[in-house]
């Protein structure tokens, strides 16, 4: 069983912005290893936002970003399940990053759920199409239409792509960390991106 100290868990607490209890439990079952201790809040994050799915969202808050020049703007809704949440100065800084985001990816979707059938087998007919032209045997030919799927999914959707702060995580993770800290369900319901002459 590996030695955890105080500071070891403070500095988790410090690098996540868990509960002290959290981190100490995740340091324990990773054997003291910070990036798998990370991993293991990530997943318990998951499943608490799976918890939560069934939740109603009746508060938010609407963030808006223009950029420096005034040549590009995003409004983003950003929805919880109380006021005092969406009054809440991270749940207003985790809006605003998602504002953010969107001014510098420009997402055409939140997540895969929103992409048409029509849209994704258009998408799919043409990687099959590109992969059967290479000469792949079948079952590598499926794997990297798989492949460019998925890549096609995290280049579309907002909730699949890297965060620009920090492309280490996904929209989508970053989503699960903020409902596991704060402790209701949040979810991102809509956002309009402007661009002069887009």
């Amino acid at each position: 069983m590996a030695n955890i100290s105080a500071k070891d868990i403070a500095n988790l607490r410090a690098q996540t912005g868990i509960g002290m209890m959290d981190c100490k439990k995740a340091l324990l079952e990773a054997g003291g290893d910070f990036d798998k201790a990370k991993e293991v809040l990530r997943k318990k994050g998951m499943a608490k936002a799976e918890k939560r799915a069934e939740r109603e969202t009746k508060a938010g808050v609407v963030e808006s970003y223009v950029h420096s020049d005034q040549r590009l703007g995003v409004i983003v809704e950003v929805l919880a399940e109380t006021d005092f949440v969406a009054k809440n100065e991270e749940f207003k800084e985790f809006a605003h990053d998602i504002a953010l985001h969107i001014a510098a990816i420009n997402p055409k979707y939140i997540g895969r759920e929103d992409v048409s059938e029509a849209e994704v087998s258009k998408a799919k007919e043409q990687f099959i199409e590109d992969v059967k032209a290479s000469g792949k045997p079948e079952d590598i030919a499926l794997k990297i239409v798989e492949g460019k799927l998925s890549k096609y999914f995290e280049e579309i959707c907002l909730l699949e792509q890297p965060f620009v702060k920090d492309p280490s995580l996904k929209i989508k993770d970053l989503l699960n960390e903020k409902i596991a800290k704060i402790g209701e369900k949040i979810i991102i319901s809509r956002f309009c991106r402007f661009e002069i002459g887009a």
